[in-house]
């Protein structure tokens, strides 16, 4: 075996199935598109489930990813093993390759043999291998045309060699590949061990055969349910970590470049040796899984907070800071472990370079805010757990862990970690319990509550599918059309429940056979309108779609009793639409100007399509001038009064990109797309992938005003702009306001600009006559102050305090003395705004005697509880108390004494 870094492991992998004729395909985010029955993307086929169940097309029938996975939740909870094991992980990469209806087990299970052993040159002698027990056709593929000894190949049952998407749906049998971590043990133990899962293998590859349609739920696996599939497909998964730690002959994962350059940096941060590190191993293992998935969660979108994807994002933040805490940690310090994360990480995954400065920001603000109750959360659950002590109790109760969660916001995860420390364990349903009944008290829900209802909006599409409701793609989704359609109630949802009807006054969430309401998606936001029946009137105020194929308006019944299978109409409310449409199309057009006048690095990097306003994030590393924005506002406004035609196509993806459309960045396309071109005699304005909705010809859209412009992170700027309506009311506004301003300046507002320019320099010279006053002032009180001078041990001084002098007026009064006073040293203070400020000079000749006016200020500002520092000759320094400036002053004079060697 030759040791490799991950970049490489991770590039040979994809190379070689490149090579093989699959499309490298990129990782997806690990939130899950359209699939709210998955909290986090847990395995590579996630962004490829849609394809496998025939709702998806590609151009390519083979892939190739190294997918961004998280396991925190459900049956793949490997949170509590993150530290003590040396191959769990919250945040993980999962190699894969997949056929869609192309080859099978042949050369799914020749493929995998070939790149362990020639690619990343694993011994023959030490893999082994499993199937299923029935699987012939896999068994004879490593038996008779690989050659594997039969005793190192495993014939297992379901609970290891059979996978399923779920009791009904797409099944198949597996092919597993281990690695032999102890082949002193023989070979006539393999099997019997890999029956037994002991710890002699690890598991490297996971081969999945979606093979079946399983037709009715089977738990004795018998396959009398079983349909083959028309086009069977492959689904592969080996984790990055557990290869790589193979590979390069470690036995832990966190011994690879993955993990020991962040726990280094830690170790850097702590100032621990080798040994301490050893010694408190777990802590450092915790931190650098916990950071990295961090780092991908916030640049995935993921945000710290208190509700599903949300919490888990702050868990893993919280739970690292906690562990710091065991290191020594008093301060936050994840943001400089993330850095690393983002350097080892950024080659692949470029989205952590763009997001870096963000993301460093976001943990450091979430670390500040669980230290401020840390104290007081570990405090109570300290003398809880003495309390329980002192009773001879060692179970938490669920009341009082909820409570510590709820008011405190320690994670119960956090919770478990010290009480299991301490020899106690949490009483879980209790704890589970109350928080069911706080959510059932406050309306709210949890994770689980939203994937159970993504598992209630699968199942409802399925059942007006098969009544025939709504043809295969689900709903008939037709924003571009009329705004106002004919239908029927096809289903209702109150409260997360399915119901027949509704009455006045519930919040609701209905479903039509056709709907014209837009669902939200690149950057334009929903329609809102009413949908309408005999005596009966539902509000729709936002829309959604849960699971692809069904679209969902969410409303309030305003009036009547709404039941399933009741006629209605649904009407989108048309001029708020008709303002979103000429903000969406004005999009297109200052995107199409802002890189004709900044030039083609300008990428969409994000946009709000609002009917008030529209805004549009790009990258570009620097400010736009006045007139950047003047001539890009120009440039829009003079395609509007041109009345370019504006044309929506559909065509295939392949054939836009090549005719030059621009894609949203992070958008996931399929292989249709629609396109919005702006175009007139030949010439081609603007040419985007799109599915919004926009205005015919750009003569509608009316004014265009671009109204701020700023930075968003490093190299993204925002602008923000109207269009139509608002346009015209800002224009209005602004017009009103620039009256009211000449009225008050005594101008006509042709002349109000040179009438403030001509205040402003007459503004400018007072200004400067003052401070020539300020410091002549200042020169006639130090001059009577300098008549005056102490002998302070023997050195003359100069020690005094003038309130309102700036640090500027004191450095000039140490010149001041210097041309006055031969040999002495002046110590000056002033109060300004409240502070204290102080300035210590002391003459050439007695800096060679042990006065040095840095070492002098800094005993002396600690008095007034700030700091300084300078040169020999030269010191100032600020603080906070102004009350103790006398008693600072007093100190000078003793310091003087005691330093001065004359």
């Amino acid at each position: 075996m030759k040791p490799m870094t991950s970049a490489e492991a991770r590039q040979a992998f994809l190379d070689y199935f490149e090579e093989m004729g699959h499309k490298q395909v990129h990782s997806s985010s690990l939130v899950p598109a359209n699939d709210p029955t998955l909290l986090f993307t847990n395995a590579g086929m996630v962004q490829f489930k849609d394809v496998f169940l025939g709702l998806d097309k590609r151009d390519y029938k083979r892939a190739a990813t190294s997918q961004k996975c998280m396991r925190v939740s459900g049956k793949h909870n490997d949170l509590e093993n993150v530290g003590p094991s040396p191959r769990h992980h919250t945040f993980f990469e999962m190699l894969g390759n997949f056929s869609f209806g192309d080859y099978f087990k042949r050369d799914a299970i020749k493929y995998a043999y070939t790149l362990l052993t020639e690619v990343y040159g694993l011994p023959a002698d030490r893999l082994a291998f499993t199937v299923y027990h029935n699987d012939d056709e896999a068994y004879n593929v490593w038996v008779e045309e690989l050659g594997i000894d039969p005793r190192r190949v495993a014939r297992l049952g379901p609970k290891t060699n059979f996978w399923q998407m779920a009791e009904t749906g797409p099944c198949g049998p597996t092919s597993e590949l281990h690695w032999d971590k102890y082949p002193e043990r023989g070979i006539d133990d393999i099997i019997p061990s890999l029956e037994a899962e002991d710890d002699r293998f690890l598991e490297l590859w996971n081969l999945v055969f979606m093979q079946f349609n399983r037709t009715q739920a089977d738990p004795q696996h018998s396959s009398q349910y079983d349909v083959p599939l028309p086009a069977p497909g492959v689904d592969t998964g080996m984790g990055l970590e557990r290869i790589l730690s193979v590979v390069n002959g470690v036995t832990s994962n966190y011994e690879t470049d993955l993990f020991m350059p962040i726990i280094e940096q830690t170790q850097r941060l702590t100032g621990h040796t080798d040994a301490e590190r050893d010694a408190n191993i777990v802590p450092y293992r915790v931190i650098a899984d916990h950071i990295r998935a961090a780092v991908f969660l916030i640049a995935d979108g993921v945000l710290p907070g208190a509700k599903g994807r949300d919490s888990v994002c702050r868990l893993v933040i919280r739970r690292a800071s906690r562990f710091g805490t065991k290191l020594g940690f008093q301060h936050p310090f994840l943001a400089d472990v993330a850095r690393t994360v983002i350097d080892i990480m950024g080659g692949h995954y470029t989205e952590l370079l763009e997001r870096a400065d963000a993301i460093q920001k976001i943990i450091t603000q979430e670390e500040i805010r669980f230290r401020r109750t840390l104290d007081r959360g570990l405090s109570e659950l300290e003398a809880e757990l003495d309390m329980l002590a002192q009773d001879g109790k060692n179970e938490l109760p669920g009341r009082v862990a909820f409570y510590l969660k709820a008011t405190l916001g320690l994670p119960i995860q956090v919770i478990q970690d010290i009480a299991g420390e301490r020899g106690f364990s949490v009483d879980m349903p209790g704890f589970n319990e109350e928080e069911a009944r706080h959510a059932e008290v406050s309306g709210g829900g949890q994770a689980m509550g939203e994937i159970e209802m993504g598992e209630l909006y699968a199942e409802t599409l399925s059942q007006i599918k098969a009544a025939g409701l709504v043809g295969e793609k689900g709903v008939n989704y037709a924003p571009y059309g009329p705004t106002t359609v004919d239908d029927r109630l096809l289903a209702l949802f109150r409260d997360g429940q399915r119901v027949e009807s509704v009455m006045a006054g519930d919040r609701v969430e209905v479903v039509l056979g056709h709907t014209p309401f837009y669902v939200e998606s690149g950057g334009q936001i929903s329609d809102t309108g009413i949908i309408a029946g005999q005596d009966w009137l539902i509000e729709v105020e936002d829309m959604k779609q849960p699971v692809g194929g069904l679209i969902v308006h969410v409303g309030e019944v305003i009036e009547g009793t709404p039941r399933e299978g009741d006629p209605a109409r649904a009407e989108v409310d048309a001029e708020r639409r008709a303002d979103i449409t000429r903000n969406h199309t004005g999009t297109h057009l200052l995107h199409a100007a802002l890189r004709s006048r900044l030039g083609s690095h300008v990428q969409q990097r994000g946009s709000l399509v609002a009917p008030d306003r529209l805004r549009f994030d790009f990258v570009h590393d620097q400010k736009l001038t006045v007139d950047d924005i003047a001539a890009i506002e120009a440039q829009v406004n003079d395609i509007i009064l041109r009345n370019y035609p504006v044309i929506a196509e559909e065509k295939s993806l392949a054939q836009a990109r090549q005719e030059g459309a621009m894609a949203l960045f992070g958008e996931k396309y399929g292989e249709r797309v629609r396109t919005i071109v702006i175009a007139q005699d030949g010439y081609r304005y603007s040419y985007e992938l799109c599915g919004g909705v926009h205005v015919r010809e750009t003569g509608e859209i009316g004014p265009f005003v671009i109204v701020s412009e700023g930075s968003v992170s490093a190299g993204i700027r925002r602008v923000e702009a109207l269009t139509g309506h608002g346009a015209v009311a800002y224009i209005q506004h602004s017009l009103n306001t620039l009256s009211e301003i000449a009225h008050r300046l005594g101008a006509a507002p042709d002349n109000a600009a040179r009438r403030v320019e001509a205040l402003q320099d007459e503004l400018a010279a007072s200004k400067k006559q003052i401070a020539q006053l300020q410091r002549d002032i200042a020169r006639t009180r130090f001059n009577a102050l300098v008549e005056k001078l102490e002998s302070v041990g023997g050195v003359p001084a100069l020690i005094a305090s003038l309130d309102g002098l700036t640090m500027e007026h004191l450095r000039e009064m140490s010149d001041w003395f210097r041309n006055k006073v031969s040999s002495g040293v002046m110590v000056m203070g002033s109060v300004v705004e409240g502070k204290p400020q102080l300035l210590v000079a002391v003459t050439d000749d007695l800096t060679q005697k042990g006065l040095h006016a840095g070492n002098l200020i800094k005993e002396i500002a600690a008095v007034v509880g700030g700091g300084g520092g300078g040169r020999p000759n030269l010191a100032q320094a600020g603080g906070k108390d102004a009350e103790k400036l006398p008693a600072a002053l007093e100190t000078a004079r003793r310091l003087i004494i005691n330093n001065y060697k004359g």
